[in-house]
Order: structure tokens, then sequence, then C-alpha cells
């Protein structure tokens, strides 16, 4: 059974170091490169042209989706608050590996396989179901219009959850930095500069 959620505005931060040089961050941060900021200042015109007046925004904790909060609801008066809900997926002992590293140390585990699976089997990782448990809990205590400042996976996650869909078609939904996320009524459309 689908639940009907308020109007949704969905956010990923805004590039890392650690995205440009394609370590895995999981829970550790990285600060925002300037193209980063850049992305989140184009997320503050999205907003402003579509955000509804009494909105609420809740970010992830992660100092890389607060920054990015900041700077793409400047000027918007919207109520800001941090949820640790809101985090990527927990990487173990992958986090601030790049890929050339796991398939050199775990290889085995991610042969063949979508990084879409292969990630929530991060040894001392998290699963997709406590990631779905995560977001499920945030989208069902939303009471109206909801800002979301994520990450990559969190946000497929929450889309998927919210548009009715299976976690695991995470993979099939779009996803970017720069862009705001809007699903609203059962769809799902991108805002993009």
């Amino acid at each position: 059974m689908s639940r009907h959620y308020p109007p949704l505005y969905i956010l990923r931060h805004g590039e890392t170091e650690w995205n440009r040089s394609g370590r895995l961050q999981g829970h550790l941060d990285s600060p925002l490169t300037a193209l980063g900021r850049r992305q989140a200042e184009a997320q503050n015109a999205l907003l402003k042209c579509h955000a509804p007046a009494d909105a609420v925004a809740i970010s992830s904790d992660s100092a890389r989706s607060v920054l990015t909060a900041r700077i793409a609801l400047a000027g918007l008066d919207l109520p800001l608050s941090r949820d640790a809900r809101l985090r990527e997926v927990a990487l173990g002992d992958w986090q601030g590996m790049t890929l050339d590293e796991i398939q050199r140390d775990w290889g085995f585990l991610i042969e063949g396989r979508d990084p879409f699976d292969w990630k929530f089997d991060a040894p001392g990782g998290e699963s997709l179901a406590d990631l779905a448990a995560r977001a499920r809990a945030v989208l069902d205590g939303l009471a109206g219009p909801t800002v979301i400042v994520t990450h990559g996976l969190t946000s497929r996650v929450l889309r998927c959850l919210a548009l009715g869909r299976s976690p695991a078609d995470l993979g099939e939904v779009p996803g970017g930095q720069g862009v705001v996320h809007v699903v609203e009524n059962g769809t799902a459309r991108v805002l993009s500069a």
C-alpha cells in the first residue's frame, strides 16, 4: 500500500572533493568544490521559483549537506532542521576508498555486479533495508511541503518510497547534483537550470 506524502523537493549535496576524486564517502565527509557551491546556487534559483512559501527544510547532518542547504535555501526564509536519518548509506570498510582500491581488496564482492547492489554489501556497512527504514521514518514524519537536502543513494531511496516503488528500484530513478527532484501527487519531475 502506497502512502500519500506532501510535496517533496529533494536535493543531493553539491560536488565534493571526494566525488571529484572518486572516493566513496558514506558517513565520512569531504568539502564542497567550487562546482559544488555553484550547483547549490543553481538549486537556490530553482527553489526560489518552485518551493512553496509554507515549506520547511530538513538536511542530513553531514557538513556537505548542511552547507549545500545553507546555499540552496539562501533568501527563502525556510526553517531548516538537521536529521541524521538523512545521511548517506554507511559504507563500512569502504568509506574513503576509491573503486580501484575496493576492486583490489574486495573484488570478489563486487565483480560483475551493479554498484546499486554492491554498495549495500560493504563489510561493516548498512543494508538497503536499513537505509529504507531510515528514509521511510523521515517521510512518515512529514506534515507539509518539505525541501530535503541529502545524498545520492538516500535521495533515490526517498523518491522510490514516496512514489510507492520498492527501494530496490533506486537504479531506475534519476540522480544528479545541482538539480531539484520534485515528488508530488505520485509523480516525479526534475527541475534543472
